[in-house]
């Protein structure tokens, strides 16, 4: 049986692709199982997007992966200054043609965009994944990052109809060769998604959540479903460091 207490290091026959998180890896065997799709849920300032955003910082710096990000809740400019708190330049990584971010905002609230790639029908699926296609084609990126899935929901609203459209996104994002991630907002503590079917369309789910227990907030982080591979089930604290998102394995949060 799998030690609750520790992750578990012996390799699998997946070819593994690192987030270089401090921490996480440590979760899951070595990383993510490569040309699959994962799930980050969690509440409001938990730091999903600082995540998904640094698993393709990482990829390009440390792994030499290319990546794709999609933009759907934030203009891409914004985030770029956001990020910057990080020491991370997104903007270099677009201008070296390692990193594409579609803008899938703009368009969305009614202003113009001057992006290089622009979502311009950004409630429609098929536009999206066109432009997706479009950019793997030009960047031969091998990681994505979908921030966030929970507006393509309040879109279509319907749930069955939401688990079709976001399980279409998931094998483009798979067959084109990228190991993506996606965010959704959490209600009530199901980590299955605001609309309730977001983690059953993907290969894994982790739980990013900013609680407040007594009278302090703790962030912490759990891996409650990752297919194909063992991984730690305890729940981690983690800090939002000036160098992006660490995680400590080796602790665990308990919570009555």
């Amino acid at each position: 049986m799998l030690d609750r207490n520790k992750g578990n290091n012996r390799p699998t026959g997946f070819n593994r692709v690192p987030t270089m998180i401090p921490g996480f890896d440590e979760l899951c065997e070595g990383g993510l199982i490569r040309n699959r799709s994962y799930l980050i849920s969690g509440n409001a300032g938990a730091g999903k997007t600082i995540f998904g955003l640094q698993y393709i910082y990482n990829g390009i710096t440390k792994c030499g992966e290319n990546g794709i990000f999609v933009a759907t809740e934030e203009t891409p400019e914004r985030i770029r200054e956001t990020v910057k708190q990080f020491g991370w330049d997104l903007k270099a990584l677009e201008d070296e043609g390692k990193l594409g971010i579609l803008d899938a905002c703009s368009t969305k609230i009614g202003i113009s965009s001057d992006e290089k790639y622009v979502d311009v029908r950004p409630f429609d699926m098929r536009s999206t994944l066109d432009r997706i296609i479009a950019m793997q084609e030009d960047l031969d990126a091998k990681r994505a990052f979908v921030d966030g899935t929970t507006s393509i929901g309040f879109n279509i609203q319907d749930p069955p109809k939401i688990r079709v459209e976001l399980l279409k996104l998931c094998t483009t994002l798979e067959v084109l060769g990228l190991t993506s991630l996606m965010t959704c907002e959490i209600i009530d503590d199901n980590p299955a998604g605001r609309f309730g079917v977001e983690s059953f369309v993907t290969e894994g789910t982790i739980l990013m959540q900013n609680k407040r227990i007594d009278s302090v907030r703790i962030r912490s982080i759990e891996v409650l479903k990752m297919r194909g591979t063992r991984h730690n089930q305890n729940i981690h604290p983690y800090e939002i460091t000036s160098s992006g998102i660490a995680i400590h394995p080796n602790e665990a949060v308990y919570t009555h």
